[in-house]
């Protein structure tokens, strides 16, 4: 390929791999900004507060298994029994 009457020779395959490197480079930024952001608006690791205390996760526990019994799921001797697995008492 001439232009301007100079060829590009091995400048020409350089510059075409170094573009698919570029874009695949932004994609990747993009890909995990999104992943990261997701992953805060769940209150995932990385939350202030929530990345290593139990507290969290027992709590979720709890609405889980209170969500599970209100819709009938369990009845209420294993709602008792799981609830004291639970708080440890």
């Amino acid at each position: 390929m001439m232009w301007g009457g100079y060829g590009f020779g091995w400048m020409g395959p350089v510059m075409g791999v170094s573009a698919v490197l570029w874009w695949v480079l932004v994609i990747a930024v993009v890909v995990a900004v999104a992943r990261w952001l997701r992953t805060a608006e769940r209150g995932g690791p990385g939350v202030e507060g929530r990345a290593g205390d139990g507290v969290h996760a027992a709590d979720e526990a709890r609405q889980i298994l209170d969500r599970r019994f209100a819709r009938g799921e369990i009845d209420a001797e294993e709602y008792a029994d799981r609830r004291r697995l639970l708080t440890g008492s």
